[in-house]
């Protein structure tokens, strides 16, 4: 389960870590990003290079209804990409790089839910493994398609099992792109595993618990859990 996450280091360090060109996009850091929020991530564009897109967090995809169905969509198990129909088709043509510098996954203590945010212990970027796809809202509806995306999960490493089962798939460097030009069945169902890098995991303020708090106060840390190193 991947419900919140962060993006809050400089835009010039994702574009060196991520080998991007052309401007930077006018958007500030985000330190509480929540369901249908936007979110930026790196697809192939129709020239056939990477490019930086925006998208609506929870994937809707084409055959949908309506834009509701997104609530429904944050995350897609990596074991079953190949049999839900809602992530079948993009798991086969539209992969993403999701940015991000962190997530939070919370802990039940005494009648406090525990917010502890999941980052590299000095603050690199990194990307999650994502789906993305454009629905075109019913007529008469809104202007234009809507692109959304999904946060693809896997089995939570040892470290992080006393928090969650699940935690997103985060795709080290090497591995990007394999994931965005492979074809569906070959080297991507290789890459969704639990991520093997380092990771802190730091006790931080409960403000992270209501969307409504999105500044760097979210991530003042309380303690740090531990650092784990597979």
């Amino acid at each position: 389960m991947c419900g919140r996450f962060k993006r809050s280091v400089t835009w010039a360090e994702y574009f060196e870590y991520l080998s991007l060109t052309g401007a930077i996009p006018n958007a500030p850091p985000r330190y509480n990003i929540a369901p249908t929020d936007p979110v930026h991530a790196v697809r192939i564009g129709a020239d056939g290079q990477s490019e930086l897109a925006t998208f609506r967090w929870g994937l809707i995809p084409a055959w949908a209804k309506d834009l509701a169905f997104g609530a429904k969509t944050i995350n897609a198990r990596a074991d079953t990409l190949k049999e839900k129909p809602a992530f079948r088709d993009a798991f086969a043509r539209r992969r993403c790089l999701i940015l991000a510098d962190g997530f939070y996954e919370w802990k039940i203590e005494g009648k406090i839910k525990q917010p502890y945010l999941i980052a590299p212990p000095d603050g690199r970027p990194f990307v999650f493994a994502g789906l993305w796809d454009r629905w075109h809202p019913p007529a008469p509806g809104g202007a234009g398609p809507i692109q959304s995306c999904t946060i693809v999960t896997t089995e939570a490493n040892e470290e992080l099992r006393v928090l969650h089962e699940r935690m997103p798939v985060i795709l080290p460097k090497r591995d990007h792109e394999s994931w965005l030009r492979a074809s569906a069945g070959a080297t991507p169902d290789a890459l969704l595993k639990p991520y093997a890098g380092e990771l802190a995991v730091t006790r931080v303020s409960i403000r992270v618990n209501s969307v409504k708090n999105d500044d760097a106060g979210c991530i003042e840390p309380e303690q740090t859990l531990f650092s784990s190193l597979l």
